[in-house]
């Protein structure tokens, strides 16, 4: 198992957001704004889910890269740091998932 974790993609998407536009398509996202990178991230996840009904195992691993990376954009041009939600999918594990989606509907 690679070594690489989300806590270092995240690092990543910080540092190339500093960067020129010109010489990072993280910085370039981050200047086109949320609408932009959001879309991105949804073409993203389209794609990984075509690769997933089509049992296309390559193309998933693939795809789901892609997923990860657009949302990090999305969370870093939102300020929202991966250790929220960490501690939010650490809450939700806590109990069994039936359980914790009934629990949101009740709210």
């Amino acid at each position: 198992m690679s070594g690489f974790s989300l806590s270092d993609l995240e690092r990543i998407v910080e540092e190339r957001a500093k960067a020129s536009p010109d010489e990072s398509w993280t910085a370039k996202l981050v200047a086109a704004g949320q609408p932009k990178a959001a879309k991105k991230l949804g073409e993203e996840a389209i794609e990984a889910v075509m690769a997933a009904v089509t049992n296309d195992r390559e193309n998933l691993t693939y795809e789901a890269a892609d997923v990860l990376y657009h949302l990090m954009v999305v969370l870093k041009i939102a300020e929202i740091p991966l250790e929220n939600v960490m501690t939010e999918l650490a809450r939700r594990t806590a109990q069994s998932g039936l359980k914790e989606k009934a629990s949101r509907q009740s709210s």
